[in-house]
């Protein structure tokens, strides 16, 4: 892998020098703006045509940056036109290249979002759904529009890339530690479950969907798989506009509005949304043998029953943006969050214990009833500051974030023979928390030139957290829970990270593009538990891109970025619990972070007629790789209380993973009204343990979706969408396959302001069958879970408002290239 790296490189540089020496030292260049937001557009199509014969001579694609620079353009006089499909097109003719005059540069070229007028209301054309940019792939849930009616958890599982299973568990090219942000910043709703956060915001909410599977210097180490980023709708044009969305179904029903109020130079905006994921029954079954040597019996538990679940879900929030002065921006923001999740089960229990000769010992059958709730209300609030300088990319940001949780949690159980009316044995626990966190960050950037920039900048986050564990033991005597004081503690978890980060960008022999950054982290980390210390430490974090963009749209990266996965709460927090005393789980407050190296070779192409192709090559190598281990024990003490025939599930540093992949991505408009996209990824994965006398475990496993869209007349669309992900290898065992599909169209009406969907979800099974092994040293077991995941339903979505374009600082600050038809 790594001699591939390095000839690659070479043949990049090669190709380079080759071409630099094919003419004359000439170039065309400049930088493409959004006049609207003033943010620099990326893939841009630039394009240099000879006059006055109209022939295309060459062209290029802008960077990240919005930048572009054209080398080696033959003498003679040329119109440059700018080009991207959610804008209007932008030229400029006579520009003279030659001897005298051998570079040209286009300053600032500002392009104007491509509009439509109905009725006194201003549309944006739709952005394609897929974007490719540089380290990361772009989903444009605004330009879905048979997404709507869903939540956040429904829109990640058509993201290129990321996998989402069907407990809510999402992974970034195969890797679950994900760093997830929205709007760029971190938010305490994520602290508590992934799965409730993501299914509390609704994807009517979301403007895009930001997969980050190469970040710079400039974004936090955390995550060993990369970054997500959920980009909530903000409207940038004048006036009032808003939407509203409504949706009912067999297992989820959900509303949400927002509003967004826009005058001169200041705007404010709103939202409110709520969900709820009805009750609903799945089929458990837990088998298991274990071998006790020592008393010499083998012993044989079955459980069965139906678990019942429901969630719910309420988010809301404000917002303001003041433009001070043409240089001065403030935004600041307040949300307001509360989700919860909760379930009850009734299992019935047999357990058959015998000896090594198979002659029966003893019979046991019992059920156990369990009930389960967790919760959190956050509020997470920010305040953005933006200074512009006169040179145009050269800002500074102070971004001051704060997020309060209070996360609560509590379960009990108990567990009765068959025939018995008072339970002989349970336990249970109330466990509430807070989860206070402040960032506080400093970024500056710096262009020294058309092809030069700089980017350095200061952060620190401070994390409280606490948690208390009242733990109760049923009393058969009286019938009644009674406090349990050693297994009840208070934890107090304080964690302070200090970053710094130096980044630039630059052009590498006329045709590369290379962006190298350096960051370091200090972690000091401070837990209040009897017996626990946890010793500060530093992380030096490097990362570096290579991009060569070619003149059709194509273009190849070669990305290389260390990250780190700091322990999560729910892994370190060294609560027991017993929910189902014959599997226990806790957490381990003793783990150490997790580090990762990765390097991606990736090809990007861009079709003429619309869609790109993506293909990449993927190494991931994890040292002190986390990981739950299941361990099994005849006998097992908790406090004052045994345990008998049970599985003990905790997080440990189990040695170093290794992850090699490829990944394909293709969207293709196979006609006017027809497209398709789809997405593969097969990964080769290898652990070499230093648990379990160095056993070692390796396999593949293999991704892939498809999404079939297809444009009816009268404003009909409708889509088919399928995921399949195959059994995993895993440490102990194997990890489920399965395979989703639904079937969507959305009807379009009030000039577009109005649609009505249908969604159907695997309409011919009432639920997914899930099985999972894991396999210890002295037992087997076989989970399977029946999930009920058939569902139907309508939304209804509504857009309002007279919305006006924002002219101000039209133009641009060098030569001048008007919209087609002149400035708006």
């Amino acid at each position: 892998m790594g001699k591939f790296f390095r000839i690659t490189i070479i043949l990049m540089m090669i190709y380079g020098q080759v071409e630099a020496q094919s003419g004359i030292s000439t170039s065309i260049s400049g930088r493409v703006i959004d006049n609207s937001t003033k943010s620099p557009i990326d893939y841009a199509t630039v394009s240099v045509i000879q006059q006055p014969s109209g022939k295309l001579i060459t062209g290029t694609l802008t960077g990240s940056d919005g930048g572009f620079r054209i080398i080696n353009v033959p003498p003679g006089t040329y119109k440059v036109e700018v080009n991207h499909i959610s804008y209007n097109k932008a030229s400029s003719d006579s520009i003279t290249i030659g001897e005298n005059h051998p570079a040209a540069s286009l300053g600032n070229i500002y392009l104007s979002p491509a509009m439509m007028n109905l009725e006194g209301v201003t549309i944006v054309s739709d952005k394609p759904v897929i974007e490719n940019k540089p380290g990361k792939i772009v989903y444009n849930v605004t330009s879905d529009i048979t997404s709507q009616g869903g939540l956040a958890i429904d829109v990640l599982k058509k993201v290129p890339q990321v996998t989402v299973d069907l407990d809510g568990n999402v992974e970034l090219q195969g890797n679950p530690n994900i760093r997830f942000l929205i709007d760029g910043k971190p938010s305490s709703v994520f602290g508590n479950n992934l799965a409730d956060a993501l299914s509390s915001i609704p994807a009517s909410q979301i403007k895009s969907i930001e997969a980050i599977t190469n970040p710079g210097a400039k974004y936090d180490s955390q995550g060993t798989g990369g970054i997500i980023n959920i980009v909530l709708i903000e409207n940038k044009m004048k006036g009032l506009s808003g939407n509203v969305n409504l949706s009912a179904g067999s297992r989820l029903e959900n509303g949400s509005a927002n509003f967004s109020l826009k005058r001169n130079n200041f705007g404010v905006n709103a939202f409110v949304s709520g969900n709820w994921r009805l009750k609903s029954a799945g089929a458990f079954s837990l088998t298991r043998r274990s071998t006790d040597s020592v008393s010499g019996v083998i012993t044989d538990l079955l459980q069965e029953g139906l678990n019942n679940s429901d969630r719910l879900g309420f988010r809301s929030g404000a917002g303001f943006e003041w433009d001070i002065s043409k240089m001065d921006n403030l935004t600041g923001s307040v949300g307001y969050n509360q989700f919860g999740f909760s379930s009850s089960g009734l299992i019935n229990q047999e357990e058959l214990i015998s000896d090594f000769a198979g002659n029966t010992e003893s019979e046991t059958f019992s059920e156990q009833n369990s009930k389960s709730r967790r919760s959190i209300t956050s509020i997470d609030w920010s305040l953005d500051y933006r200074r512009k300088f006169k040179k145009e990319g050269h800002q500074l940001d102070i971004l001051f974030n704060s997020g309060n949780g209070r996360p609560k949690s509590s379960y009990s159980q108990t567990e009765t023979y068959k025939g018995e009316q008072v339970p002989y044995k349970g336990s249970a626990s109330n466990n509430p928390g807070t989860d206070n966190q402040i960032d506080l960050s400093f970024d500056y950037t710096y262009p020294v030139n058309e092809n030069f920039r700089i980017e350095t900048g200061l952060k620190s986050i401070i994390q409280n957290l606490t948690s208390i564990a009242d733990a109760k033991v049923f009393s058969p005597s009286d019938n009644t829970y009674k406090g349990d004081p050693l297994q009840s503690y208070y934890l107090r978890y304080d964690m302070k990270i200090y970053a710094g980060y130096f980044a630039t960008g630059f052009r590498l022999f006329n045709y590369i593009d290379l962006n190298p950054g350096i960051r370091y982290e200090y972690t000091d980390v401070n837990i209040e538990f009897p017996g626990t210390s946890v010793p500060s430490y530093g992380t030096l974090v490097p990362s570096i891109t290579l991009t060569r963009n070619f003149e059709n749209k194509n273009s190849i990266e070669l990305a290389y970025n260390k990250r780190i996965e700091r322990p999560s709460y729910r892994r370190l927090n060294p609560f027991i619990n017993r929910s189902d005393p014959y599997n226990i789980s806790m957490g381990n407050i003793y783990l150490q972070p997790e580090i990762g190296n990765n390097i991606s070779f990736s090809f990007n192409a861009g079709f003429k007629k619309g869609g790109s192709l993506r293909l990449a090559l993927m190494e991931n190598m994890n040292t002190r790789e986390i990981e739950d281990v299941t361990a099994f024990y005849p006998v097992y003490t908790i406090g004052d209380s045994i345990y008998k025939n049970v599985s003990v599930t905790t997080s440990q540093n189990i040695g170093e993973e290794y992850n090699s992949g490829i990944s394909a991505f293709l969207s293709y408009p196979v006609s006017p009204r027809l497209n398709l996209r789809t997405n593969l990824m097969l990964f080769h994965r290898y652990i070499v343990s230093n648990l379990n006398n160095g056993e070692n475990s390796s396999g593949f496993n293999a991704r892939v979706n498809m999404n079939v869209s297809y444009q009816l007349p009268r404003d009909l669309v409708i889509e088919l969408f399928g995921f399949y992900r195959s059994p995993r290898r895993n440490l102990q065992g194997r990890s489920p396959q399965f395979f989703i599909y639904n079937f969507a169209f959305r009807k379009r009406f009030w000039d577009k302001n109005g649609s009505l969907g249908f969604t159907a979800t695997n309409p011919f099974g009432r639920s997914i069958r899930l099985t999972r092994t894991t396999t210890t040293e002295n037992s087997v077991s076989t989970n399977i879970r029946e999930l009920p995941f058939r569902s139907f339903g309508i939304s209804f979505t509504w857009k309002f408002g007279k919305i006006e374009p924002d002219n101000k600082n039209n133009g641009n600050d060098g030569e001048p290239l008007m919209p087609e038809g002149g400035a708006n």
